[in-house]
């Protein structure tokens, strides 16, 4: 007997949704109709959308098949509608996405997509220290004191690199996720917005630049009206090379030129910031001898003026983050487990890893690093066995050249770090979608199993390319996962699919592991929807 299926019509194209219990791989989905990949337009804030992503967020009404029900469009662009031929009715209500929230698009773009939580977290950093320039400046009747400026440029220093600091990162998750459940629904959305913290660290960098810029202009104001201080040159000099070096590191960590030129950001960001940490200290002293002959009285010695500087202790914490997490520097064994000529599972026997937790592996680990999500081993003796393992998929060039020639030996760097996957400990029950690769952090979620879910996986031949095991280890925790051959079965429409899953299990959030363009088009589709919705952050 031929399986029941019913089609709905989302985003102008027919897409097949299984009923309940029929297995996902007798599934024989008709292709998605193609479209342009190469019209790009250009947003704000840095960000680029193609056309595809550009018209799920403005909702244009998508040209359609008529058929005899005539669809309703609402106030909010054309509501998905359903094709009465292909009704067949399940024991849930008739699936319609419902219209997206807000008056219009502009209003949903503007708080979804402009205003997100990263970009809030960088204007409130922002406006902080633009109240403080004030204070500072009125305070001094419009001429701010030298050590008082070069003091707030240290603190949002260290507060950059505490933004990066895997130890810091950890305790800011853990804080959020000790949530209850039993706390109020909004509260635990917002806290699960704990991901955006590299808004703290661009907010806090860019603060840093501008503080010492202005600390280099009252520099040279001090030099010009008064060079009988044999220190005023070395002072001056050493200024302008951290003023060099940051703008340097600003302006490579621009979104467009960072993903563009990834691996020249990534080694001129770290050795920038090398050289300026050590021009800071050289800086420290030669400003501290300029100085500390102006105060009253007797002049303090060297030492006793640092000490009593608030810049001095920030120049401690800031080098300790970077001391801190280069010391734990090690090279260790690999065991490559070959899933196929697109994949690879490289195991580590070193310790043992608990669940929701990353790692940085490197080949080079003075030129590039690379971020996994770890998947604790389970050999069969139980939870808890020894090692972890990371799944590695052809994605660049470091990749493809980990697949080909399976590396025994890498380099790893820092300690395990929190990641967004973390925050689902928030929430009584969530869908988890993944399209390729992307099911590899979802894995370490799977295994621990502190959340009930459902899962929904979109790759091309899965067994093929990812192996049994890993199939299993997916159906494991949700036996009616649904894992989509895209191959076979063509794409299928994610927002769909994602929201039918989310009604049926009446899940409180959604988490997708995915590429920049699926997973900003997926967290917007529920968001706009009053669904709460969870992706990585590309440009953090």
């Amino acid at each position: 007997m031929k399986s029941q299926r019913s089609y709905v019509k989302c985003a102008s194209r027919p897409m097949v949704i299984p009923e309940p219990g029929v297995p996902y791989p007798m599934l024989n989905v008709p292709p998605p109709k193609s479209h342009s990949m190469t019209e790009q337009v250009s947003s704000v804030f840095g960000l680029s959308f193609n056309a595809d992503f550009l018209q799920e967020i403005l909702a244009f009404p998508a040209t359609a098949p008529q058929s005899d029900s005539s669809s309703t469009a609402s106030s909010h662009g054309e509501k998905a509608t359903v094709e009465p031929s292909a009704i067949v009715k399940s024991d849930l209500a008739e699936l319609e996405l419902p219209a997206k929230h807000g008056r219009s698009s502009l209003t949903r773009w503007l708080y979804h997509i402009a205003f997100s939580y990263y970009r809030k977290i960088f204007t409130v950093i922002f406006a902080a220290n633009l109240i403080a320039f004030i204070v500072i400046v009125v305070k001094k009747d419009g001429h701010p004191l030298a050590p008082n400026m070069g003091t707030a440029a240290s603190v949002n220093l260290m507060a950059t690199l505490l933004f990066r600091q895997e130890n810091f990162v950890n305790l800011l998750y853990e804080i959020a996720v000790a949530c209850p459940h039993g706390a109020p629904l909004w509260l635990r959305r917002r806290l699960a917005k704990v991901f955006h913290y590299g808004g703290g660290h661009s907010g806090s960098g860019v603060a840093a630049v501008v503080w010492y810029i202005m600390y280099t202009a009252v520099l040279t104001r001090d030099f010009i009206a008064d060079r009988s201080s044999k220190w005023a040159v070395a002072n001056l000099a050493t200024s302008y090379i951290l003023v060099t070096m940051f703008c340097f590191i600003l302006t490579a960590a621009h979104p467009v030129l960072r993903r563009r030129y990834h691996d020249y950001f990534e080694a001129g960001h770290r050795y920038s910031g090398w050289v300026a940490l050590a021009t800071f200290w050289m800086h420290s002293i030669f400003a501290a001898n300029q100085y500390r002959v102006l105060e009253p009285g007797s002049p303090p010695s060297l030492g006793r003026y640092l000490i009593n500087t608030a810049s001095f202790w920030t120049f401690c914490i800031s080098t300790g983050c970077s001391l801190l997490s280069w010391s734990r520097l090690r090279r260790h064994d690999v065991y490559p487990e070959i899933l196929s000529s697109h994949a690879i599972r490289l195991h580590f026997k070193y310790r043992d890893m608990q669940p929701f937790y990353g790692l940085k592996v490197s080949t080079r680990p003075l030129l590039e690093w690379h971020a996994f999500a770890t998947i604790p081993d389970d050999d069969g003796t139980g939870p808890g066995s020894k090692g972890f393992s990371i799944v590695v998929s052809n994605a660049g060039d470091w990749t493809r050249e980990c697949i080909t020639n399976p590396p025994t030996k890498l380099w790893i760097r820092g300690a395990p770090m929190h990641g967004l996957l973390y925050t689902s400990k928030l929430f009584k029950k969530i869908v988890v979608v993944a399209t390729g690769s992307g099911i590899g952090p979802c894995l370490s979620l799977f295994y621990a199993d502190v959340t009930p879910r459902r899962i929904f996986w979109s790759t091309p031949s899965p067994a093929v390319t990812y192996g049994k095991k890993i199939v299993d280890m997916v159906r494991k925790p949700d036996p009616d996962a649904w894992i989509w051959d895209t191959r076979t079965d063509g794409r299928p429409d994610m927002v769909a699919v994602t929201y039918k899953l989310v009604v049926e299990s009446q899940a409180e959030a959604v988490f997708i592991i995915s590429n920049p363009k699926l997973t900003r088009r997926v967290v917007y589709g529920m968001e706009s929807r009053g669904i709460a919705a969870y992706g990585a952050i590309f440009d953090s």
